[in-house]
């Protein structure tokens, strides 16, 4: 697959189908890959790549620090993400777009509208992260890097992520950056050569600033409710997609239409029917 040098970042990309642009921010928590769309869990049994591609330019990529995609050791915070989805419109020559995101993807999404309003043309929010429980066990990830961090050392760490190949979400000892540990002998190396100190305060505030409230985080409340964009909400049912998330962002969003169906019926043909519904309508009234 192509990749794109995005704020000093590699990205890997894919783009797929025809038709108006459709941004999609991957699924997948810290391991937000281009092929969780199409491999896990509401995503594999609906496939809405399988069906959105056949009307629209689906721009796929792995979020940075995840899968193929490069890293930073820096305060990740949601507008880092934003960035590597507009620097990937920048490469790709594209002046506006759908946006989608999908479980924790729907937060840059959220960021990226507040941020871009004039370039996005709607959003589709699938399964958005939040609730208690979610920033309650995100909370828990960060702490258990930090305790490994403080046990073992930044070399300790290097040397797990590259011998277990796990990503943050599957082993939160590994961190946020063990998926480019694992890809990049040389970020590796760079990785387990820096101050400890100042690596467990980067950690512990972007774990703070990620997840900081008992709802959706991405982007402030006032923000969203200021935005004129056409936005479907699907919300999700459980502890790490709580449907108080996806009601609170139907309340925010002025705009928005909350697709009112349990996560068990959302099947295949009536959710891809949903979604080019949703898109139809918002790409004839952009």
């Amino acid at each position: 697959m192509p990749t794109a040098l995005i704020d000093g970042i590699e990205t890997r990309y894919e783009v797929v189908g025809t038709g108006p642009a459709l941004l999609m921010f991957s699924p997948g928590g810290f391991d937000a890959t281009i092929e969780k769309w199409s491999s896990l869990g509401v995503y594999a049994r609906t496939r809405p790549l399988d069906h959105l591609s056949r009307h629209y330019t689906c721009i796929l990529f792995d979020r940075r620090e995840c899968g193929q995609s490069g890293g930073r050791v820096e305060h990740v915070g949601w507008s880092d993400y934003v960035r590597q989805g507009k620097g990937l419109l920048d490469h790709l020559g594209i002046a506006r777009a759908h946006l989608m995101g999908g479980c924790m993807g729907c937060c840059p999404v959220m960021a990226f509208a507040a941020a871009h309003p004039e370039l996005t043309l709607s959003m589709i929010l699938y399964w958005p992260v939040g609730g208690a429980r979610y920033r309650l066990s995100s909370h828990q990830r960060f702490a258990e890097h930090l305790a490994y961090v403080h046990q073992h050392g930044l070399a300790a760490v290097a040397a797990l992520a590259t011998t277990e190949g796990k990503a943050f979400g599957a082993d939160p000892r590994g961190g946020p950056w063990a998926s480019v540990i694992r890809r990049d002998p040389a970020f590796a190396e760079r990785y387990a050569q820096q101050d400890v100190g100042k690596y467990k305060l980067i950690v512990a505030a972007m774990g703070r600033t990620l997840v900081d409230r008992d709802t959706a985080p991405g982007a402030e409340p006032e923000d969203l409710m200021r935005l004129d964009i056409p936005a479907l909400v699907v919300p999700g049912s459980d502890a790490s997609h709580a449907t108080s998330a996806a009601r609170y962002l139907q309340e925010c969003l002025p705009r928005a239409e909350y697709w009112d169906v349990a996560p068990a019926d959302q099947l295949e043909e009536n959710s891809s029917a949903r979604l080019l519904q949703f898109l139809e309508a918002a790409q004839a009234a952009a």
